[in-house]
């Protein structure tokens, strides 16, 4: 007989917050689901948060509301969350614990998987390769995303994250082999109108096909926003390991997960850390954050792009500072870029994607992409260096070589970082533009390329230097 037919826990002592104190327990275990009998006869659902010396604290996802000390009874089911799992759960809008939200049936499961994982053994992973293509071009030319990788996207209050999250999910690909490709996309504490443009956005391009949304809204339970990115990871490692596809899964707003575990900490009455948050933040992130990457001997991987929004663009707040540690580089949305009405805003000059040398080149993307990338870096950055000194002596004082790299970091802006919403660039238009920009230079400028490279550009008609 299980736990939960033979034991019915009556001895609640505090009801605080998200929170259920149980006294008097036997054999319970962290992470356990509880079913929780209401005085009103209502059955809510539960997770151990705490438990030692005979106590059990428990998180209520649909909060503690009508809940008392006296009349509310408690079982043990001794078993953890689990998310069903099968190759149906493409094309489906969930809840953050799993429930369908898209008026399907129930998903059919093959088995049923603990949401919380388990660690990848160091020694079974494999070094991140091969890129995925997102169509956009400050990502693919600049900082390509790599398959295994953690590329997270900084950006800031009313900043567009959320539609560049969305073109991304419509967009990218692995070019060549889009039929193993799935996107796992979850979102955390956004508004119903969020909710409503992401499942539109999807739908109606037919981007819903390859993809599983988790949507947990901002009047949902705080819990719930914690298990959404397990749940959504979940899924991502059935389809990557079983299903041997290559996931890319997509977290916004890691800064409401954050703040939700900020809310139940302090319920617990725990020791703040750094602005408030709890001290074993960083472990908490590196447990959802490692669970992506390549397995040896398994063709399926799994690439995140969580994206954050920095409190007051503060890159050293506890957030963004202990996901940079974690990840592998990052994609800034710049409010600069933005007020300049350039889409996406993705700054390059603090974007960085430490793994990209594994996903570029020739086999993958194109020969001379590392050699265009430095160029398009250098010739910007010197424009932008140039537009600081204009402010001071005025352009009249620059010479003809500087009014060259001032204009091009206006054209870089305006052509290769700006683009359509729904315009979806390859690996090669991108490459070709960076071509085209780099025209304005004689080729005695193109310092970082090789001369054969130029050569060969100039022949296929992509450099064009007056």
């Amino acid at each position: 007989m299980s736990k939960e037919s033979s034991i019915v826990y009556r001895t609640v002592s505090d009801v605080s917050g998200p929170l259920l104190v149980v006294e008097n327990t036997h054999d319970v275990s962290y992470n356990e689901v509880v079913k929780i009998r209401s005085p009103a006869g209502e059955l809510l659902t539960g997770t151990v948060l705490e438990t030692g010396k005979g106590r059990a604290i428990i998180q209520v996802f649909e909060g503690t509301s009508g809940l008392d000390t006296d009349t509310t009874a408690v079982r043990f089911t001794g078993d953890t969350l689990k998310l069903p799992v099968s190759s149906e759960i493409l094309g489906r809008v969930l809840d953050g614990a799993g429930n369908p939200l898209d008026k399907g049936p129930p998903l059919t499961a093959e088995d049923h998987w603990d949401i919380y994982g388990s660690p990848i053994n160091p020694y079974a992973r494999q070094y991140p390769r091969q890129p995925i293509q997102t169509g956009v071009s400050a990502i693919d030319g600049l900082n390509t995303l790599v398959r295994g990788q953690k590329l997270p996207i900084f950006s800031g209050s009313g900043l567009p994250h959320n539609r560049l999250a969305a073109q991304i999910v419509r967009q990218a690909e692995i070019p060549g082999e889009e039929g193993e490709f799935a996107i796992v996309f979850a979102a955390m504490g956004i508004t119903a109108t969020e909710a409503q443009y992401f499942m539109q956005s999807f739908e109606e391009t037919g981007a819903l096909e390859h993809t599983t949304l988790f949507l947990n809204l901002a009047n949902d339970p705080a819990i719930e926003r914690i298990i959404t990115p397990r749940a959504a990871l979940t899924a991502a490692e059935y389809l990557a390991y079983t299903a041997d596809m290559h996931v890319l899964v997509i977290l916004t707003d890691m800064t409401n997960y954050a703040e939700a575990l900020r809310e139940i900490s302090a319920a617990r009455s725990e020791v703040p850390g750094r602005r408030g948050y709890p001290g074993y933040l960083y472990t908490d992130l590196s447990l959802i954050y490692e669970r992506a990457g390549r397995i040896h001997g398994r063709n399926g991987t799994i690439t995140q792009m969580p994206i954050l929004s920095m409190p007051q663009d503060d890159m050293t707040h506890p957030i963004p500072d202990l996901t940079g540690y974690i990840t592998e580089g990052q994609i800034i949305v710049g409010r600069g870029l933005h007020r300049r009405g350039i889409f996406p805003p993705i700054d390059p000059g603090p974007s960085l994607s430490r793994l990209m040398k594994e996903g570029i080149g020739e086999g993958m993307t194109r020969f001379d992409h590392k050699e265009i990338q430095a160029q398009l870096y250098y010739a910007y950055s010197e424009g932008r260096d140039l537009r600081d000194l204009v402010a001071v002596v005025g352009s009249e004082a620059l010479t003809d070589r500087d009014q060259k790299y001032l204009k091009f970091a206006d054209r870089f802006e305006a052509e290769f970082i700006n683009q359509g919403e729904f315009e979806d660039r390859s690996f090669e238009q991108t490459l070709d533009i960076g071509w085209n920009l780099l025209s304005d230079f004689p080729e005695r400028e193109l310092k970082r390329c090789d001369p054969e490279t130029i050569s060969w550009a100039r022949d296929k008609g992509v450099y064009k230097p007056s």
